[in-house]
């Protein structure tokens, strides 16, 4: 707080204890003695400010040597950091004292008085889509866990392009009739089917957990996206995936996409169980030639590590079929990502 000493004018302010301030009007209306010769105005002043010090206390102390204005400064408690104003005490929270700067009482006053600052909302929400704040530019920075979709260096899907011919052993497929749940997750329709069903490739057996469809097709050959794809994802017993990519070329009714079109769910999030069986020998190409190479899930978290087999005969998939998929699903596929010179191995 300011007190200025002008004579005649007594100080109105409240803060200030009743004694000091009468104490303080009293020597303002007194006359100050002449100095003597050879004395600064300097020393009388100082001792008038030694004076109003004794009055007003040892709580108190004078900052100024402006010789117009004092100014009382109220020292903080050392225990909570309060500030002793007229008596009360003021604390401040959230606003901690700044260390070897004394506080005048109008600042501490705009300080108590300003409200807390809003908490941070995140740039993005953790819901991942495809479009919009949630879209594939975006995963990398949603959570922690998807970081690996933005700094990767083997993801997926790529467009295969310059493979190396070479004699690829073929993919062993073991499926037969299994039974099947259908659930829309939001993301895709997908199916979970039966233990049973595995491939085997390069010597190791990977167990068919589920799968699930995109539209447009991820994968890319020599530049061309195809209709939709679907992506038959396995597991071995390393924990390790392998993801086969069944292309889908607009052209005749698809057996297996019917059978699971037949059984999808009402709601999304419902996982219905189907009363039919399905055999996944009727969903591959008569033409079992595929691209090989080391990716990513096309998904959040992106994880790395999978081993993608593409098969390179498309199979048909009715008009109507696409058009069912699309109501639901107009698009939801990952964009090209860079193939940063990976080996891509192809069937001759």
């Amino acid at each position: 707080m300011v007190i200025k000493t002008s004579p005649g004018k007594p100080s109105l302010n409240r803060n200030v204890e009743p004694d000091a301030e009468e104490s303080l009007g009293k020597l303002a209306k007194k006359p100050a003695p002449k100095p003597p010769l050879g004395a600064a105005s300097e020393d009388s002043m100082d001792k008038l400010r030694e004076r109003l010090a004794e009055k007003l206390g040892a709580g108190k102390t004078i900052e100024s040597k402006d010789p117009a204005v004092l100014r009382v400064v109220a020292r903080p408690s050392a225990a909570t950091g309060a500030v002793q104003v007229g008596g009360a005490t003021a604390v401040s929270p959230g606003v901690p004292p700044e260390p070897g700067i004394h506080w005048s009482e109008p600042r501490r006053a705009a300080a108590v008085a300003r409200p807390p600052a809003a908490p941070k909302r995140p740039a993005h929400g953790g819901h991942w889509a495809y479009q919009g704040e949630g879209g594939p530019e975006h995963w990398g920075q949603m959570k922690p866990e998807f970081s690996t979709c933005s700094s990767g260096k083997r993801q997926s899907p790529i467009d295969i392009r310059d493979g190396i011919a070479v004699q690829l052993d073929p993919v062993q497929f073991d499926y037969k009739p299994s039974n099947f749940r259908v659930i829309d997750n939001g993301h895709t329709v997908q199916v979970n089917l039966a233990p049973g069903n595995s491939i085997e490739v390069m010597g190791r057996r990977f167990e068919l957990l589920q799968f699930h469809f995109h539209r447009p097709s991820e994968e890319r050959i020599n530049g061309r996206q195809f209709d939709m794809v679907a992506h038959l994802v396995h597991k071995d017993l390393d924990g390790k995936l392998a993801v086969v990519a069944v292309l889908l070329d607009r052209g005749s009714v698809q057996p297996i996409v019917q059978t699971v079109w037949n059984n999808l769910p009402l709601e999304k999030g419902e996982e219905l169980p189907a009363k039919a069986m399905i055999d996944l020998n009727g969903l591959l190409p008569a033409e079992r030639g595929y691209f090989t190479y080391m990716g990513s899930l096309t998904t959040p978290p992106c994880s790395e590590g999978v081993l993608w087999m593409v098969m390179q005969t498309p199979v048909s998939i009715s008009p109507e079929q696409i058009g069912i998929f699309s109501r639901l699903y107009p698009m939801n596929a990952r964009p090209i990502q860079s193939a940063s010179g990976r080996l891509i191995k192809g069937s001759n």
